[in-house]
C-alpha cells in the first residue's frame, strides 16, 4: 500500500480551501463556457474572419467572393450563405471545410438577404435592380423577381415564414411580401433611407431603422402602421451622426440593441418603456451586431475601426475589441454545438 501525505481536509488551513473551492469553481465555469464562433464578413479585403467566443480571438481569415457583406447560416448551420456584392453572386460556403461549394444566382449587387424558416428560399435584395430576387436552393434557379422600391437593402422574415419584408432606401419604404404568392400586399412609409428590418420573436413587432432620418420604426405587424418612432440623442455627438443601421432584439421581449453608425455607439432601449437606457461606445462606423445563443454578449462590427467590439449584456458594458479585417460588415454565429 503506498502512503500519501495528504492532510486531512478538516485540518487544511482556510487559505488553502478557498484556493480549492475557486479552482472547483472554475473547473465547472470551464466546462460549461459555451465556445461559439462568430463569422464576420470584411467587404475591403474579400475575406470572411472567425471569432472562437471561448478566448474572443480570430483564429481564421478565409477569401470568398468581392465585397462579402450579408452573411446568414443555413438552418441546420451547414453552410454559410455570403452576400457577394461585387461578384453578383450568393456564395455557399462549407462550414466543415471553410471552402466555398458554389454560387447561387443573386441578381445584380446583393447586399442583403433572409433565408425562409422553410431552409429552402433565400429572398435577396438586389440594390442597383430594385427587385427582390428569390433562390432555390435546392435547384439554384431563381423562381421569382419581385419589384420593389429604388436602393432596396434591408430584409427580414417573419418566424412564421409568411412576410418578408424589404427596405428601399431611396422610397423610404417597408414592402410587405406575401411569402405564398411573392407579391407585395402593403407598404409603410418609414423614415429617409430604411436600413435593417427585423420582426420581435412572436411576430407582432416590425422594426426598422432609417440611417438619415435618425429614428427607427416600430410597426404594428398585424396592421402595417408604424406604432411608435423612436429617436437618439446622445451628449457630445451632433444629430446628423446618429445613423441608425444594424438591430437585434433579445428573445425575452426586453432590450433592443441599436447599431448608429458615424456616432460610435450602440443604444440601448427598454422594450416595456420604449426608452434608451443607455448608449455603449463601441468602435468607429458601427454597423451590424448579433447576439449569442445564450444573449449574453453582443457583438458588434465596426466598419472604419476595423474590429468588432464584444459587449456584456449583463452590465451593457464593452469587454473587448477584436481586430479583424478592413471594413467589417456582417455577422453570424455558429453555436458550439454545430463546430466542425
Amino acid at each position: 500500500m503506498v502512503k500519501r501525505n495528504f492532510k486531512p481536509a478538516a485540518v487544511l488551513p482556510f487559505k488553502a480551501l478557498l484556493n480549492c473551492a475557486l479552482t472547483l469553481g472554475a473547473l465547472a465555469v470551464c466546462v460549461n463556457a459555451q465556445a461559439h464562433l462568430i463569422y464576420v464578413s470584411n467587404e475591403k479585403d474579400d475575406t470572411i474572419s472567425i471569432i472562437d467566443t471561448s478566448n474572443n480571438e480570430v483564429i481564421n481569415t478565409i477569401e470568398v467572393g468581392e465585397r462579402p457583406r450579408g452573411i446568414t447560416f443555413s438552418k441546420d448551420f451547414k453552410t454559410l450563405f455570403i452576400c457577394a456584392s461585387d461578384s453578383d453572386a450568393v456564395q455557399v460556403f462549407d462550414v466543415a471545410t471553410s471552402k466555398v461549394l458554389h454560387d447561387l444566382p443573386s441578381g445584380e449587387d446583393p447586399e442583403q438577404f433572409v433565408l425562409h424558416p422553410d431552409n429552402k428560399r433565400l429572398y435577396i435584395a438586389n440594390e442597383d435592380d430594385a427587385v427582390a430576387t428569390v433562390v432555390d436552393i435546392e435547384s439554384r434557379k431563381v423562381v421569382a423577381q419581385i419589384d420593389v422600391g429604388v436602393e432596396p437593402e434591408g430584409m427580414a422574415v417573419s418566424h412564421d415564414g409568411k412576410f418578408v419584408i424589404v427596405t428601399s432606401e431611396t422610397s423610404n419604404m417597408a414592402h410587405w411580401v406575401d411569402t405564398t404568392t411573392n407579391e407585395i400586399f402593403a407598404n409603410t412609409l418609414v423614415d429617409q433611407r430604411p436600413r435593417d428590418a427585423e420582426f420581435s420573436l412572436d411576430d407582432t413587432e416590425l422594426w426598422v431603422s432609417a440611417e438619415i432620418g435618425g429614428t427607427v420604426a416600430v410597426i404594428d405587424v398585424a396592421t402595417q402602421v408604424i406604432k411608435q418612432t423612436l429617436s437618439f440623442e446622445i451628449k457630445g455627438i451632433s444629430s446628423d451622426r446618429v445613423q441608425p443601421v444594424g438591430m437585434e432584439l433579445t428573445a425575452d421581449g426586453k432590450l433592443a440593441f441599436i447599431a448608429l453608425g458615424p456616432a460610435n455607439h450602440v443604444a440601448v432601449v427598454d422594450r416595456s418603456t420604449m426608452e434608451v437606457i443607455d448608449y455603449i461606445l463601441v468602435g468607429k462606423r458601427v454597423w451590424h451586431l448579433a447576439l449569442t445563443p445564450e444573449q449574453d454578449k453582443l457583438y458588434t462590427t465596426n466598419g472604419v475601426s476595423g474590429d468588432v467590439t464584444v459587449i456584456d449584456v449583463a452590465s451593457l458594458r464593452p469587454e473587448k475589441s477584436i481586430k479583424v479585417g478592413r471594413y467589417p460588415w456582417g455577422a453570424a454565429v455558429l453555436p458550439d454545438e454545430f463546430k466542425p
